[in-house]
């Protein structure tokens, strides 16, 4: 676990988990989505905003890839609280937006091949959640598109989930 202090020491926020996976870019999208997601109004693919970095529905978040067909590496990380800032002169986009789970669990999506068995589990029971989204690398999927049709990591996401306080 990762724990981050001020320069007092005091707490600020820890790192609950962090997993790596491999997200299926297609039409230069993926999703993230509620796992229980029966009752989502707008299920992804849904209104995809492909000019929209990243696009929040309920129960639902829509990542815009500069690659039009890849698999993007994807950090996820889920803390206590809010994570550290991150430098954004590392990052080619940044975004936030709210996140509301009725299971505590999240889904990946890809535009053709629909739910992937990847799961990310942020808590044991559904909340609110915030949820940073960092990319790089948007260049070289664009150019990976354009050069081979297809590729594997050109982008990586870095995906912070932390709960949302009144």
């Amino acid at each position: 676990m990762t724990v981050v202090c001020h320069a007092e020491g005091a707490f600020l926020a820890e790192l609950v988990r962090q997993q790596h996976l491999d997200a299926d870019v297609e039409y230069h999208g993926f999703g993230f989505q509620e796992s229980d997601d029966g009752d989502l109004p707008v299920p992804f693919p849904d209104d995809f905003a492909d000019e929209v970095f990243l696009n929040a529905f309920p129960g639902r978040l829509d990542v815009c890839s500069a690659g039009h067909t890849h698999t993007a590496w994807v950090t996820v990380e889920v803390w206590d609280g809010r994570p550290p800032e991150q430098d954004s002169s590392a990052w080619d986009e940044q975004a936030e937006a709210d996140f509301e789970s009725t299971s505590g669990e999240v889904a990946v999506w890809s535009m053709g091949l629909g739910r992937a068995e990847d799961l990310i589990t942020l808590a044991d029971s559904g909340g609110s959640w915030r949820v940073r989204v960092s990319c790089t690398g948007r260049a070289e999927a664009a150019a990976m598109s354009e050069a081979e049709g297809t590729g594997e990591g050109g982008e990586k996401y870095l995906v912070q989930f932390w709960p949302s306080r009144p």
